[in-house]
């Protein structure tokens, strides 16, 4: 009697393990960085299609690019957040006070602990840097957000806008596993992006050859070339990079696009605080 009731024990704890979702393993954190268009090409028809493939990614970060409100649509990044139930911080050098402000967020799951940003320089370009501390899996985690120039031209104001966000990254004493994500408007290879260099761009890690092959995050239906310019960079030496993947390129029944862009998914561990 007793070995029955000990092998139906050890049948039962199996048999929760397998039930959880993320099981009994350190759990792993999901990203995603998406380039919202924000109200070009029928928002209100991509609104439920972005909805439905991000609630499928379940992530645990979400960072947006363009995103936007004025006095007759509400913000974007909060519409998303509500309909997740993530929280939202979103960014803008548009004064608060104004009803059209056009930024970046970040939507999270994730306990908060603080949130910042900062202006980039050059000032006129009105391009930010957003921070949040997050709680994961008991320890800090720091993330960082933006949106850089975006003419292929202007490599020199990019490699400005990052050394500006190295130095924002800098101050901070107390640094933790850091991650930085967004709409770079550059492929990872491109020189200015070398300014982030103790950080590691996670899709290209797992998929070396994805340039080479022609592999984009711009929607090829509004772009007439291809690349990948939205990136997820873990620091290096703190993650192990899991799985990286293009998402948010699937169009609806009716032909409608997410967005002009594809959105890109990382999931990664930790691997110490």
């Amino acid at each position: 009697m007793k070995r029955l009731f000990a092998a139906l024990l050890v049948l039962s704890l199996a048999a929760c393990a397998a039930s959880s979702p993320r099981g009994t393993a350190a759990p792993a954190l999901r990203v995603v960085t998406f380039n919202l268009y924000h109200d070009k090409a029928d928002w209100p028809k991509r609104l439920p299609l972005i909805v439905e493939q991000l609630r499928a990614l379940d992530a645990d970060v979400i960072a947006l690019q363009e995103v936007l409100q004025t006095a007759d649509l509400p913000n974007q990044a909060q519409t998303l957040g509500d309909a997740l139930g993530y929280s939202v911080q979103f960014v803008s050098t548009d004064p608060e006070s104004q009803p059209h402000r056009y930024g970046n967020a970040l939507l999270t799951r994730l306990p908060v602990i603080e949130q910042d940003w900062t202006a980039l320089d050059p000032r006129d370009d009105s391009r930010s840097l957003g921070h949040a501390r997050l709680r994961f899996d008991g320890g800090p985690l720091d993330v960082y957000f933006t949106h850089l120039h975006w003419t292929l031209e202007g490599g020199a104001i990019r490699r400005e806008q990052l050394e500006d966000a190295r130095g924002f990254i800098a101050r901070r004493a107390d640094a933790m596993p850091s991650l930085v994500l967004g709409d770079f408007n550059a492929p990872a290879t491109a020189p200015e992006l070398t300014v982030l260099d103790g950080f590691v761009d996670t899709y290209g890690v797992l998929h070396p050859g994805a340039d080479a092959a022609g592999e984009t995050t711009l929607n090829p239906h509004f772009f007439d070339f291809r690349s990948r310019i939205d990136h997820v960079f873990a620091e290096a030496g703190r993650f192990e990079i899991q799985e990286a993947r293009i998402v948010l390129n699937t169009p609806g029944a009716d032909g409608t696009w997410p967005s002009d862009h594809f959105g890109l998914f990382v999931v990664l561990r930790p691997t110490g605080h």
